[in-house]
C-alpha cells in the first residue's frame, strides 16, 4: 500500500474515533487534532493549530521551568502517561472531566519530536458517580430511621416505640394504612434487636388461600397431602433464633389463628400431617389495615388471639396525619428516580410542592412514590410541574387540605427549626419540650447537644 494511501487511510481513521486526539511539539505548539477533539474542547482545528496546548486549561498539567526560561510539560521527561482524570475549560467556558493518555514521539534516532495525547470524556460518568454519592450519604443520613424518613412529631414518636420494642421479645403489632410503611417497620424492629443477624422471614396471610397458609407457616411431612412429595419446613422454623413478620394478619383464618395461638403460648409448631411438636424461637411482628376490634364483634377474628398478638401495638400515621414530611420524602424520591433515571431532570416547582401538599393521599407514602416515577416518565423539561403528575392528583381541590409551606430543607435544619420552636413554647424546658415534639426527654438532650442550643437562651424568650 502506497505511503500516501496509508496516511490517507490514517487520517480517516483518527477522525473517526470519538475520543480527542492532540498531536503537540516539544513547545507544547499544537500542530494536529482531529474531530473529537474539536467536539470535546469546543475549538476548531483551526483555532487549536498553532495554539499552545495550555489554552485547554488542563487542571493536571505539570510544567518544569528550564535554565533559559522555558516552561515545559513534565510528561516529556516522563515518557507518558497513563489514565490521568483532569478536568479541562472549553472554548465556551464549560468544564469537562476527561480521561489523559500521553505518550512522546521520537525520530529514528530517538530524539523527542513531539508527543501525542488521548482525551476521553468523562463527564457523564462523573455525574453519574456524584449523584451516587450523593444519594449515598442521604441513605447513611443520621436523621433517617433505618430507612424511614419523617421529623414529625408523628413520626418520632414512632421511632421511639421501634427502639424500644427491638429490645424486647414480646409480639408486636404495627396499625396502619395501606402504603404507610408498616413492613419498613417490622424490618427495623427486627434490625434494632439481638435477633437482627438472625433470619427474617415475611409471610402475607392474604395472599394464600387456608390450607397452603398452613402448609407454608408451619411446614408438612411428606404425603400430609396430594402434592406433598417430601417434607418441608414451615416459616416459623426458618425464622428461628430470628423474627417472623405477618402481614395482613387481619385476613387470617379463624383454624389457623388458633394454631398461632398455640405457638405463641408454648413455642411449638406442628407440621401439617404430623403430630410431633418442633420447638421454635421466634419473635413474631405482625401488622394491619383492617379495624381488628370490629373483626371481633363480627366473630371473624379471636379475642384471645388479639390480645396475645397486641403486647406492643405501634400505629404508623398516614401522609395526610404528617404532612410536614412530604417536603422530604418528596426530596428522596426525587434523587432516587435522577439517579434511576439519568434523565437531566433538576429540581421540582413550587407550584408542584404545593400539589403534593394540598393532596389527601389515600395511597399514603407509596403513593408519592408512584406519583414521582410517574413524573420522570411524563416530565421532558428541566423541572417538575405539577402537570407531569397523575391527573386524578393535579385536579385535587386547592383547598381540601390544609397546606404547609413546603421547602427541601435539609431533614438535620427541619429538625433544628422544630426543637428551637418547642424550646421557645416551653420556655427552655426540656421535660416540656419533650411532650410537645412527642419524644423523650434524653432525645431532647441528644439533640440540643448536637445542634448546639443551650436552654437558659429559651427561657426568657
Amino acid at each position: 500500500m502506497a505511503r500516501e494511501n496509508l496516511n490517507h487511510y490514517w487520517k480517516t481513521v483518527v477522525d473517526t474515533i470519538q475520543d480527542g486526539v492532540m498531536i503537540v511539539s516539544p513547545q507544547g505548539i499544537i500542530i494536529s487534532v482531529n474531530r473529537g477533539f474539536e467536539e470535546i474542547t469546543g475549538f476548531s482545528r483551526d483555532e487549536a493549530l498553532g495554539q499552545s496546548c495550555a489554552i485547554l486549561n488542563c487542571a493536571a498539567c505539570e510544567t518544569a521551568r528550564r535554565a533559559d526560561g522555558c516552561n515545559w510539560c513534565v510528561m516529556f521527561k516522563k515518557g507518558d502517561l497513563k489514565k490521568q482524570k483532569c478536568v479541562i475549560i472549553r472554548k465556551d467556558g464549560r468544564p469537562v472531566h476527561v480521561v489523559k493518555n500521553a505518550s512522546v514521539l521520537k525520530d529514528e534516532d530517538g530524539n523527542v519530536t513531539g508527543a501525542v495525547e488521548t482525551l476521553t470524556d468523562v463527564t457523564d460518568l462523573m455525574d453519574k458517580e456524584t449523584q451516587i454519592e450523593t444519594f449515598r450519604r442521604e441513605l447513611d443520613g443520621e436523621d433517617r430511621f433505618h430507612g424511614m424518613i419523617g421529623v414529625s412529631g408523628a413520626m418520632q414518636k414512632v421511632f421511639e416505640l421501634i427502639s424500644d420494642a427491638a429490645h424486647s421479645d414480646a409480639p408486636v403489632i404495627i396499625f396502619g394504612e395501606s402504603g404507610t410503611g408498616k413492613e419498613l417497620v417490622a424490618k427495623a424492629i427486627h434490625e434494632g434487636g439481638h435477633r437482627g443477624k438472625g433470619p427474617y422471614i415475611k409471610v402475607n396471610c392474604a395472599a394464600l388461600n387456608e390450607s397452603l397458609l398452613e402448609s407454608e407457616m408451619f411446614g408438612h411431612v411428606k404425603g400430609a397431602f396430594t402434592g406433598a412429595h417430601r417434607s418441608r419446613e414451615g416459616r416459623f422454623e426458618a425464622a428461628s433464633k430470628g423474627s417472623i413478620f405477618l402481614d395482613e394478619i387481619g385476613d387470617l383464618p379463624l383454624s389457623t389463628q388458633v394454631k398461632l395461638l398455640r405457638v405463641l403460648e408454648e413455642k411449638v409448631v406442628e407440621r401439617v400431617g404430623d403430630h410431633h411438636p418442633i420447638t421454635v424461637d421466634v419473635r413474631i411482628i405482625s401488622a394491619t389495615n383492617r379495624d381488628l376490634a370490629a373483626l371481633i364483634e363480627q366473630g371473624r377474628f379471636r379475642e384471645d388471639f388479639f390480645y396475645r398478638i397486641n403486647v406492643i401495638p405501634i400505629n404508623v400515621p398516614a401522609l395526610r396525619d404528617r404532612r410536614e414530611d412530604i417536603p422530604l420524602l418528596a426530596h428522596s424520591f426525587f434523587n432516587r428516580m435522577k439517579l434511576k433515571s439519568g434523565k437531566r431532570i433538576e429540581g421540582v416547582s413550587k407550584d408542584a410542592l404545593d400539589a403534593l401538599m394540598r393532596y389527601h393521599w389515600p395511597g399514603n407514602v407509596r403513593e408519592l412514590k408512584s406519583a414521582f416515577e410517574f413524573a420522570f416518565v411524563s416530565c421532558q423539561e428541566e423541572i417538575i410541574a405539577p402537570e407531569h403528575f397523575p391527573a386524578h392528583l393535579q385536579n385535587e381541590e386547592r383547598n381540601s387540605c390544609p397546606a404547609i409551606a413546603p421547602t427541601l430543607q435539609t431533614l438535620g435544619e427541619i429538625k433544628k427549626q422544630r426543637l428551637i420552636e418547642a424550646l421557645r413554647s416551653a420556655k427552655g424546658n426540656q421535660s416540656e419540650t419533650a411532650q410537645i415534639l412527642g419524644i423523650s426527654r434524653t432525645s431532647v438532650w441528644q439533640q440540643m447537644k448536637r445542634f448546639g442550643l443551650r436552654p437558659e437562651a429559651y427561657k426568657t424568650s
